[in-house]
């Protein structure tokens, strides 16, 4: 698929954020463009902005001025309620600590977002702990683990159930909040492998969000924040 054919899934235009009315603005972006099934790197150090960006991204934050459009809907007219149906369908969330349940086994961790979104149930197809249990293998999760409460997993682990979680149902976008700064840097790197391999055979657009500059040669296409934010002021 060539750059010119690809639909736009992320666009930006004279988006303004700031936390309060009376503060400056934390986020200024004039225009931000992420094409379909990219595998896009945004880098930037701690405190520029880029969780912000991914709360704005993802509805969680709302901007004040501006349009934020994902795939093809306009986040800012939308409710929280709304707002969450659309990432619950849409988007599957790697956090920087995962957010794993702990009292859940591996399996019940991975099914979870299809427990809140229909739309994510329908596209797995067969069942759904069978389909779980073969994405945790092709993320090389030991099998004698897939049964065991989360808990009792090491970060590299708890790490592989986290994007399984995301991936499970096809979302239309994975975004991974620096997810990989608990492990080594070997580790990070066949980490990343693995989930833009898994994102490919999902059809998946792929966000990965990170301060470790050494990670940027594994994407095709990369963005300072610190150049794409015009604000005076981050947080």
């Amino acid at each position: 698929m060539s750059d010119t054919s690809s639909p736009l899934v992320v666009e930006l235009h004279d988006v303004q954020f700031r936390w309060k009315a009376d503060l400056p603005a934390t986020l200024e972006i004039s225009s931000l463009q992420i094409k379909h099934q990219e595998h896009l790197f945004i880098k930037g150090p701690s405190g520029c902005g880029k969780s912000t960006l991914l709360g704005l991204l993802t509805g969680i934050n709302k901007a004040q001025q501006g349009q934020v459009t994902i795939l093809g809907e306009d986040l800012t007219q939308l409710s929280p309620r709304q707002c969450d149906m659309f990432r619950a369908d849409n988007i599957g969330y790697i956090f920087q600590q995962f957010n794993l349940l702990p009292y859940l086994s591996v399996i019940d961790n991975v099914t979870l977002p299809c427990q809140f979104s229909k739309v994510r149930k329908q596209q797995v197809t067969g069942d759904l702990k069978k389909t779980a249990r073969e994405l945790l293998d092709r993320l090389h999760l030991p099998k004698g683990l897939m049964d065991k409460p989360v808990i009792e997993l090491s970060i590299g682990q708890q790490q592989r159930v986290a994007a399984a979680r995301a991936l499970i149902g096809q979302p239309k976008i994975i975004i991974a909040d620096e997810p990989t700064s608990a492990l080594d840097h070997d580790n990070r790197e066949l980490f990343i492998e693995l989930l833009m391999e898994q994102a490919n055979q999902a059809g998946s657009t792929l966000i990965f969000v990170s301060h470790d500059p050494t990670l940027e040669k594994l994407f095709k296409r990369s963005i300072d924040l610190t150049t794409v934010n015009e604000a005076k002021v981050t947080l």
